[in-house]
């Protein structure tokens, strides 16, 4: 039998401690709903109590939407140990589940506290009970409990053995600092549960060293029962476990089930990406831009030929698909293109260096169809000190040509407020929202050669992308516009419309 194991997502919590990163509340309401409808994570952390009003609200706006849902279990809130008044405070909001932050280290206890631990174990056990009379269920953090099992691990084994009868639902184990390995982890993690069966546990990585998944994994092995992660490695310093890899590492390296919609991952992390503003590394396992991307022709070849070069990780299970960008064999026409793109590139006194190639090859492949139903006639964009930019459009769609002026607060606003008029009051059609745009020079690439341009896009719930390649950020953009133009041009006939 598969073994299950809780995900704890604390992104609205841990990961909103990210230098610069703050959800307002409706953020947090949204990222909470794709968390526990979309991607079905077991439980979500959404706040510290008493950090503000507004924050008050947030938890507010969460809880009343869980409860009416049947959630209200799985949402938790972080309190701490101050004679109720993080009790009230999260109970005034309608939060049913407390996450007591307690002292895992001696050090912590008697250096923070000024507290011996008989003192702090007291006023622990009085704060959970109060917590169980307001009707609150109770999970307890023992802080720095990493840096406890190292150097004060009769204060963890006393803290346990007198809580060990208390209502107390899972106790959460943190790494506060970042500081184990590996082995530590599974080492200390498994003392714990030999020496406790009884009770359930919860591991908290943070990334300091990069093994944050890597720990997290160990934990499990040993015997733990939840883990946390953040979506995109949000949180202080390095971060916290992403929650994309650490699914995929208890999924397929030890056998594990999480609940976890696999197929929603991407989704989310873009999501959220979108609302911190804190960009995905290109190579980040899972969710990075270029972790599908095969730039390496043998092992283009080597997936051509029997999967040569399979692994587990297969794209489609994230809601993505596996690009080549170079290395396999170009037909002739796929081959002129390529060729066309370069010496465009050169008539413009640009250089392309074999760095570009790949990218060159990738949309070549991707979006020059021989028959596209969109062609831009010409295009015409004025910018004068003064003047809101002007831009006059002249397109082609199915064979008719469509004429159009507008202005915008930029040479591109003017040109997207020009096709939208066409579509909507030409055409009579919906027109894609613009939902992001992001400009970036090719890995190797020269800032003198040409830039890439994505955009992405939603129309009727359908989230994509398209890419633009020039040596103009503005042209750029259009030939990426052009290229959605006619994906949702051949949708829309294809679906007989």
């Amino acid at each position: 039998m598969l073994r299950p194991v809780e995900i704890m997502d604390t992104t609205l919590r841990d990961g909103e401690q990210t230098s610069g990163v703050s959800f307002n509340a409706r953020e947090k309401l949204s990222i909470a709903r794709l968390l526990l409808e979309e991607l079905r994570v077991s439980r979500i952390e959404i706040a510290s109590a008493r950090v503000s009003q507004g924050e008050q609200q947030a938890v507010r706006a969460i809880a009343e939407w869980a409860a009416a849902k049947g959630y209200a279990e799985r949402v938790e809130a972080l309190g701490f140990i101050d004679g109720g008044l993080s009790l009230d405070w999260l109970g005034a909001a309608g939060c049913r589940v407390v996450n007591l932050l307690a002292k895992g280290s001696r050090k912590h206890c008697e250096g923070q506290l000024r507290r011996t631990p008989e003192q702090h174990l007291a006023d622990v056990r009085a704060e959970i009970l109060a917590a169980v009379d307001r009707d609150m269920r109770v999970n307890l953090y023992l802080e720095d409990w990493s840096n406890g099992m190292r150097h004060s691990p009769d204060y963890v084994y006393a803290m346990l053995d007198g809580l060990a009868d208390a209502p107390v639902q899972r106790f959460l184990c943190p790494d506060t600092l970042g500081v184990l390995d590996p082995y530590e982890t599974e080492r200390f993690c498994r003392d714990l549960v030999a020496r406790y069966p009884h009770l359930r546990f919860d591991f908290h990585a943070h990334n300091d060293y990069d093994l944050a998944v890597a720990n997290t994994a160990a934990a499990v092995r040993a015997g733990f029962h939840g883990v946390h992660v953040t979506v995109n490695g949000l949180g202080e310093r390095a971060g916290n476990a992403p929650l994309s890899s650490t699914v995929a590492v208890l999924h397929d390296r030890l056998g594990c089930t999480t609940g976890i919609d696999e197929t929603k991952i991407n989704r989310v992390s873009r999501t959220v990406e979108s609302h911190t503003g804190i960009r995905i590394p290109a190579n980040r396992p899972i969710v990075g831009e270029s972790v599908f991307t095969q730039c390496a022709g043998i092992h283009a070849d080597g997936d051509n030929k029997n999967n040569l070069y399979f692994n587990e990780l297969l794209p489609e299970r994230f809601g993505r698909v596996r690009e080549y960008a170079l290395g396999i064999d170009l037909d002739e026409a796929a081959m002129r293109k390529v060729t066309e793109r370069v010496v465009e590139l050169s008539d413009k006194k640009e250089l392309v260096t074999v760095e570009d190639l790949p990218y060159i090859v990738a949309d070549v492949l991707r979006y020059d169809l021989a028959d596209n139903p969109v062609r831009i006639l010409n295009y015409s964009l004025s910018l004068a000190q003064g003047l809101r930019p002007v831009a006059t459009l002249k397109i082609e769609i199915h064979d008719r040509p469509y004429e159009q002026t507008s202005a915008g607060d930029g040479q591109y606003d003017a040109f997207m407020r020009a096709l939208r008029q066409i579509y909507r009051e030409q055409l009579g059609r919906e027109f894609p929202m613009l939902r992001d745009y992001a400009v970036s020079i090719p890995p190797g690439g020269r800032t003198d050669a040409f830039v890439q341009t994505i955009i992405t896009w939603e129309m009727d719930g359908r989230v994509f992308k398209t890419r633009g390649l020039d040596a103009d950020q503005t042209e750029a953009a259009i030939k990426a516009t052009i290229k959605m133009l006619n994906i949702i041009e051949i949708n829309y006939n294809d679906n007989g419309c």
